[in-house]
């Protein structure tokens, strides 16, 4: 049976399983997947947050269907470049992208123009999780909240950077809202990922970091980097000492970001409502709902009408935002 022949009868059929958690029948998900493996494109480099949920999903999805799930860091450009690739990539399922805000509201907004476009290109799938985002000091900060670093960054101007997991990424984006409306001259160190900037912030590299509040968690456990404030209109459950940026002195401050699972633009529909139930399914986990929470994201999984709907309000949203600050424009 191929994906274009795949009736509707066998998808209720199968969704049916998806809904009470039971895995596809190996010799049902064979003949409906692509034959090699599925590759999960995570658009930025290891160890950050978007890799480590994607990894995850990853697992999970691979058990459920019988069919080999591997993910593939394809770092740079705030993610546009791995979202390009699976733009491009054969609507047969092989490819997949794990997508986020940058991906789809933030890079479409910024000049020069993204390679594709975030509702044209891609298929949606499934909304996996939204997480906030978290603005990080090192050691060497002075400041011990967020009224302390605005008076140090106001009386040194200039002399000040802080790190992002990329240009056109939420938390560059994050840093450049801040910058707005606190009144600030600091200046931006963009990285392939979440993960390299981490590892500067903790080294004493860079003193500012808004960061992915998933990849960001176990390190502010362990102390190794400080959270000031997050970046969401309420406070993070995973962190209820941690206020808003809006509670600590910026009324009205608020991004957050989410992670989303998307295919290429002519996916087969019955392919896309058979990953849509299983990704739901996955997230559905006991011990992937527990997981999601350790790493502060809030599980969602959903329809792909329900990622499309999204994808069109986050674009209206972010335009605003990225307006108000005079635009974005790749380094």
């Amino acid at each position: 049976m191929s994906t274009s022949t795949l009736s509707r009868r066998d998808l209720m059929k199968w969704g049916v399983a998806a809904t009470l958690g039971a895995p596809l029948p190996h010799a049902f998900a064979q003949s409906v997947l692509p034959r090699g493996p599925i590759t999960l494109v995570v658009p930025f480099s290891a160890g950050g947050a978007t890799d480590v949920v994607s990894r995850l999903v990853a697992q999970k999805l691979s058990e459920r269907i019988a069919h080999s799930v591997v993910v593939e860091n394809v770092a740079g450009g705030g993610g546009a470049i791995g979202a390009a690739k699976v733009a491009k990539a054969a609507a047969d399922g092989s490819v997949l992208l794990m997508g986020t805000v940058a991906t789809h509201a933030i890079n479409p907004l910024s000049t020069p123009p993204s390679p594709y476009d975030a509702q044209r290109d891609f298929a949606p799938i499934s909304l996996i999780a939204t997480v906030p985002n978290v603005l990080l000091v090192s050691a060497s900060v002075k400041a011990q909240n967020v009224q302390e670093l605005i008076a140090q960054l106001k009386a040194q101007p200039g002399k000040f950077s802080y790190g992002s997991s990329g240009v056109g990424t939420p938390p560059h984006l994050s840093g450049e809202l801040f910058k707005s409306m606190a009144g600030v001259d600091i200046g931006h160190v963009p990285y392939k990922g979440g993960g390299p900037a981490m590892t500067d912030l903790v080294g004493g590299h860079i003193p500012i970091l808004f960061d992915v509040l998933t990849g960001a968690a176990s390190h502010i456990r362990a102390g190794s980097a400080r959270a000031l404030a997050v970046t969401t209109s309420k406070r993070s459950p995973s962190f209820p000492d941690v206020p808003t940026l809006a509670e600590a002195g910026l009324p009205g401050y608020e991004t957050y970001t989410w992670n989303a699972v998307f295919g290429p633009a002519k996916l087969q529909r019955p392919l896309v409502e058979l990953l849509s139930r299983e990704l739901q399914a996955v997230v559905a986990m006991p011990d992937v709902q527990a997981k999601l929470k350790d790493l502060s994201a809030v599980p969602v999984g959903s329809t792909p009408e329900v990622l499309d709907t999204l994808v069109k309000s986050e674009l209206g949203k972010w335009g605003a935002v990225i307006k108000s600050i005079g635009g974005l424009k790749r380094e």
